[in-house]
């Protein structure tokens, strides 16, 4: 969409049109018959515009909950947007650092304006695409939150002005999806030049830890067990060298460097009568033993992120698993000692093994009346095969 489509969009009969668009589709009618219902009364462009801010707005509920039927989106905008939850958790670190004042670095559609106006900053953001300015400051109006967004190019802007400075590196090149930090936009070497000051960067979890710059704090963040992204916390908001915070249903927990004893404190030790899957985050974080240490227990091997105890506990950092037994690992045996406990629906969880849960379920083509979870992995460097339920 162009940026003269979505200024329409935002007039009276551009609203009015969204408006018919949204009762078409939420009525059942599919994409080709809205599509020539719309065209009766205006243009093809502008009919498969407010057709795709329907179908965006829909997707975004996902993510940005109620906000996501209220704002606007280009299709690459709503998939690099921050969820709602991890982007409130930064505003409000942010805002707890003292922050009163944030300038968004590439702000694209405005999400993490939302999130910080809402705590109560003043917020100004750019960004070189017309498009995605215009609906950021269209968002904000939409929700009734302040601030100012212009377009610009966000290597180009004095942040002294603002006590944070915010930041969310394009990760994508024209092949798509890049790892490589040379090839994003800004590229690394102005990130590592922001992160001289207060700032916070939004990066992909992937993120190397011996890229991080010293005194920089790196989090990584996982929003319902799904790792969403990290982020490089500098100057006074740095406070640890490693961070996981977990997000979900029941709140918000986070576990640091600080709180973590190290391999040799928690040791290694065959497998016990619970096991313990480390949340995402966690193991981006590299804060494994912290966990074992929090619940009591030990790996089962020193490069496995599984973790073994005697006792059940209930951990925001960690699934749980009670170990009924140990199955053989080999597969025909392992198909034998399944069928003769009559299941038929498998869930697999494998680490550290060379297994694809998918091939391998087809294979054992299992037919019973009973679900069951095995757990494929390493145990002191051995193939090993458990039988176990969640707690």
């Amino acid at each position: 969409m162009d940026l003269e489509t979505f200024r329409w969009l935002l007039t009276d009969d551009g609203q009015a049109l969204l408006g018919e668009a949204t009762a078409l589709v939420e009525g059942g009618a599919d994409a080709l018959s809205a599509g020539s219902a719309l065209r009766r009364t205006t243009t093809g462009e502008r009919a498969a515009a407010a057709l795709t801010q329907v179908d965006l707005r829909a997707r975004a509920v996902a993510k940005l909950g109620a906000d996501g039927a209220r704002m606007y989106f280009t299709p690459d905008a709503l998939e690099q947007a921050t969820r709602s939850r991890v982007a409130t958790h930064r505003a409000g670190r942010a805002a707890a650092f003292g922050t009163r004042t944030l300038v968004d670095l590439g702000c694209g559609i405005g999400g993490d304006l939302v999130a910080a106006a809402r705590a109560g900053i003043v917020c100004a953001g750019v960004d070189l695409d017309p498009v995605r300015v215009a609906m950021a400051e269209a968002n904000l109006a939409a929700l009734g939150l302040p601030g100012a967004v212009q377009v610009a190019d966000a290597t180009t802007v004095d942040t002294t002005a603002f006590d944070l400075a915010f930041a969310d590196p394009a990760r994508r090149g024209g092949a798509g999806r890049t790892f490589r930090v040379e090839d994003w936009s800004p590229p690394w070497s102005w990130v590592e030049g922001l992160l001289t000051r207060d700032a916070c960067v939004k990066v992909a979890p992937g993120i190397p830890h011996d890229l991080v710059p010293a005194g920089v704090e790196a989090e990584w963040v996982s929003d319902e067990g799904e790792v969403k992204e990290a982020a490089l916390w500098s100057g006074r908001t740095a406070t640890v060298a490693r961070r996981a915070t977990v997000i979900g249903a029941g709140g918000l927990a986070t576990l640091t460097d600080e709180d973590d004893p190290g391999l040799a404190a928690v040791g290694i030790r065959p497998v016990g009568g619970f096991l313990y899957e480390p949340d995402g985050a966690v193991i981006r974080a590299g804060l494994v033993t912290a966990v074992a240490a929090g619940v009591g227990g030990a790996l089962v091997d020193p490069k496995i992120a599984y973790i073994t105890a005697d006792e059940a506990f209930h951990s925001p950092f960690a699934r749980g698993y009670r170990v009924l037994e140990r199955l053989p690992y080999r597969e025909k045996q392992l198909k034998a000692a399944l069928r003769e406990r009559d299941v038929g629906r498998l869930t697999i969880k494998k680490r550290g093994v060379d297994v694809v849960p998918e091939v391998l379920r087809k294979r054992l083509a299992l037919q019973g009346d009973a679900e069951a979870t095995i757990v494929l992995t390493r145990v002191a460097g051995e193939g090993t095969a458990l039988l176990v339920e969640p707690f």
